[in-house]
């Protein structure tokens, strides 16, 4: 993506470096989560100032400014807790592989996507509970992913095409290769799920991006099939879940494999599928905080149909939980919406039946998105609950989100630089960045 100049090492670095000097202030949390927010808006800067150094990609850079933006969000929602200390730090070690692997050239990008890979299948093995029992098949899935980046680094064509391929499948879920992403949502400590639901999607789709022009076409066939039946899939998955972190995971693979249906239709990713990708990972990510909050109150095993009764008694959590579902269930004015009918629109698509099972499951968001609000929002309110509203930091990271999905959703297409362009020359040979 760059043409191999210092600036990628300088992005990537810069968290990296906060990660580490973070460390300085193990012993008093407060301190560590007040500089890891730091470090992540010292690294937003730095992007946006160096950005007119980076080659922008045929998804456009808009990713990459929500990555900092996501991470410094999904650390400020999380409570102050000695309990959360590596979590926090694992947030900037894990921005910084992610944008390495976004901005980085040649085997640059391949080691930070391998680094980050890896950094997952540790805090997996390492961090689960009674609750969430070690989930092999999910370690297994990640690893296989940081097997088809090894493959892709070294073999020719068309044996790299696919197995970069497989490993975009794995970031941005694609069933069957899924189990990865929903694992990392349920199962990784602290507020990482509400950071890997952006950062994951992200890096999945800059390498589709680069990617999918050279793959051949009985392999675009697949990818258009298992894309329709995994937005069905998700749709009908996250109906029928009690836990809400898997609803939401479910949810989200929904609308993510609506992003390969579209690729593989139109043999391309433009920004406007950035924009859906980057949204419905803020939503998600809101969700996921809005979620812990409840979790904080609690207790991490609480079921959702027994908390009710929220919309008077925590009046600023029922406002922004409300938008946030409104922003999932992809209605307007917000960024899901705006990704999605500018994919839409912009498609010359030959069949009804893709954009009809496409519609069935984003009609389906509505309703297990919508009932879960209800469930937590109103119904009889208990004697036996405490109910708090939202400390000044679960405020502040929920209204982040919320605005940036607004700022996605309202924003003029020249000033988020959504303007659509056909497919350019340079991005098969961009692909080069995966496949060799």
């Amino acid at each position: 993506m760059t043409d191999g100049g210092f600036a990628p090492w300088l992005l990537a670095g810069i968290p990296l470096l906060g990660a580490l000097v973070i460390l300085a202030f193990w012993s008093n949390p407060d301190r560590l989560k007040v500089s890891a927010i730091v470090w992540s808006i010292i690294s937003l800067g730095t992007i946006v100032g160096l950005s007119g150094q980076l080659v922008t990609p045929a998804e456009s850079l808009l990713p990459l400014y929500l990555l900092p933006l996501a991470a410094a969000a999904s650390i400020l929602g999380q409570p102050v807790h000695e309990d959360h200390r590596l979590s926090w730090i694992m947030t900037l070690v894990c921005l910084g592989f992610g944008i390495g692997a976004f901005t980085g050239h040649d085997l640059v990008a391949q080691v930070f996507l391998m680094a980050l890979l890896v950094s997952i299948i540790v805090l997996l093995y390492r961090h689960h509970t009674e609750l969430w029992p070690m989930s092999w098949w999910g370690i297994g899935s990640f690893g296989f992913g940081a097997l088809c980046v090894g493959i892709a680094a070294v073999a020719d064509p068309p044996l790299s095409s696919v197995a970069s391929l497989l490993s975009c499948a794995i970031l941005l879920p694609l069933i069957p290769f899924h189990t990865g992403y929903l694992t990392a949502l349920t199962r990784l400590p602290g507020g990482l799920p509400s950071f890997v639901v952006l950062l994951l999607p992200v890096v999945g789709l800059h390498g589709l991006a680069a990617v999918v022009l050279t793959v051949p076409e009985v392999v675009t066939w697949t990818v258009s099939l298992l894309a329709l039946a995994g937005s069905l899939y998700g749709a009908i998955k996250a109906l029928a879940q009690s836990r809400a972190r898997l609803l939401f995971a479910y949810g989200s693979l929904s609308f993510f494999s609506m992003i390969w249906w579209f690729a593989a239709a139109t043999r391309t990713a433009t920004p406007r599928a950035a924009l859906l990708v980057g949204a419905v990972g803020l939503a998600t990510s809101g969700l996921l905080l809005a979620w812990q909050v409840i979790r904080t109150r609690y207790g991490d095993d609480v079921d959702p149909q027994a908390i009710s009764g929220l919309a008077f008694t925590m009046p600023r959590y029922a406002i922004l939980l409300s938008l946030l579902a409104l922003a999932a269930m992809g209605l307007p004015p917000f960024g899901v919406f705006a990704g999605f009918m500018g994919l839409l629109l912009i498609s010359s698509l030959t069949s009804a039946v893709g954009p009809f099972i496409v519609l069935v499951a984003w009609l389906a968001a509505s309703w297990y998105i919508m009932q879960m609000v209800q469930q937590l929002l109103f119904g009889a309110r208990r004697s036996d609950l405490l109910y708090t509203d939202l400390l000044n930091t679960e405020l502040a990271s929920l209204l982040i989100l919320v605005l940036a999905l607004l700022v996605l959703g309202l924003a003029p297409a020249s000033l988020l630089r959504m303007e659509h362009q056909p497919p350019r020359v340079g991005a098969v040979m961009e692909s080069v960045t995966w496949n060799r």
